[in-house]
């Protein structure tokens, strides 16, 4: 194993992510009187699977809410009414391609964005949510699989950290595949449930708008924006630096301010929730960041 690996905040510690779980329950208690699901709850789809109850027609029902049934037995016309959807499932795709190997500070951006991918995963979960798991790496995207209780997430946390491994191995190592190339594949994937995608947004692909705009008017999008403290607030200095094919070195003067972020408007213009996460936080602070985050949507305060 490549010795980059054993380092804390470039590897992914599997008993780390484990710990998670106890920031995510204390919140789902914080968050109880506010949601049926542990405070966890999903934007509402359609008009709902279960009868709420059968009553007469009245103006301005719709017509396909007729039960022939009770009509035929009633001898006058009667309509079903629904109890709404809640959307219980997510599907999380971390980015592990090259560009999210990097970090000033705590961690690596690809190791902020696993911690809070699975923070909000075990919110799911102990909501009585069902998660996926899914990566993208050097070689492609891969799904790890579902989990609809916790004794059957670990698993999935082991593959997620061997595929990070993998990607430290092979960084560096030829092209790296576009990010839409991969959100698309899992959105033939993942069928219904929700998308939440944790990344930089480097290297997107000329189609990732198209593709995560198509997704957003489906279901619920929700980006995990990790950036690392030097994007957010770079010191001043000269630092040298070497990329595929480029060297150099980009001087930073005193007083200067950082380049605005466009990213968030433009996740905004598609129709994506977005969550700006300081990979430089710890993983408790990420955790109440994401569980903040859940609360606003909840509210309807969508960032």
């Amino acid at each position: 194993m490549n010795d980059l690996a054993r380092v804390a905040g470039v590897d992914l510690d599997i008993e780390a992510l484990m710990r998670l779980r106890l920031f995510a329950k204390s919140g789902a208690r914080r968050a109880a009187a506010a949601a049926p699901h542990g405070g966890f709850v999903r934007r509402r789809r359609g008009r709902g699977a279960e009868t709420y109850d059968v009553r007469p027609w009245s103006d301005g029902d719709d017509i396909r809410n007729l039960d022939r049934n009770v009509t035929a037995r009633m001898g006058a016309p009667h309509v079903r009414s629904f109890h709404d959807e809640r959307e219980c499932a997510v599907l999380y795709l971390v980015d592990f391609r090259a560009p999210m190997l990097f970090g000033t500070r705590r961690a690596f951006r690809s190791v902020a964005a696993a911690e809070a991918s699975v923070a909000s995963a075990w919110r799911v979960i102990d909501g009585g949510g069902r998660v996926g798991l899914a990566a993208i790496g050097p070689t492609g995207a891969r799904l790890f699989g579902w989990a609809t209780a916790a004794r059957r997430f670990p698993p999935l946390l082991v593959a997620l950290a061997e595929m990070h491994r993998a990607a430290l191995e092979e960084r560096g190592e030829g092209e790296e595949p576009p990010l839409a190339a991969a959100l698309e594949e899992m959105e033939r994937l993942a069928g219904s449930p929700a998308i939440t995608l944790a990344t930089s947004l480097d290297a997107p692909g000329e189609a990732f708008d198209a593709i995560a705009e198509r997704i957003a008017r489906r279901r619920e999008f929700c980006v995990l924006l990790v950036a690392d403290r030097f994007e957010l607030a770079p010191p001043p200095g000269l630092y040298p630096f070497r990329t595929r094919g480029q060297a150099g070195a980009l001087r930073i003067a005193r007083g200067a301010a950082p380049a605005p972020d466009e990213r968030r408007a433009r996740l905004r213009r598609i129709g994506a929730l977005s969550l700006e996460i300081d990979a430089g936080c710890d993983a408790e602070t990420i955790a109440r960041a994401i569980e903040h985050f859940d609360l606003e949507r909840c509210d309807g305060r969508f960032v």
